[in-house]
């Protein structure tokens, strides 16, 4: 694919809010809460749509909220 291609297509991004606490869950889980940039309850960020960022989502899916959103970048 050449990059002109590559930069003229939607890039998928991920809008993941932090909705339950990471008090009293496993330190491993916790580090991914923080390794996704999630600090406080119902902060929200947006990440790239990756497979690490999905590994990472899948972990703690118990304490996010996913939405999917395209954005021209």
């Amino acid at each position: 694919m050449l990059l002109s291609q590559r930069d003229n297509e939607m890039a998928v991004t991920l809008s993941v809010v932090l909705v339950r606490s990471v008090i009293g869950r496993p330190e491993d889980q916790r580090a991914t809460v923080r390794s996704l940039g999630l600090r406080r309850i119902n902060q929200r960020v947006d990440l790239p749509d990756t497979p690490v960022t999905r590994g990472m989502l899948h972990k703690v899916r118990h304490l996010v909220r996913v939405d999917e959103s395209e954005s021209t970048e």
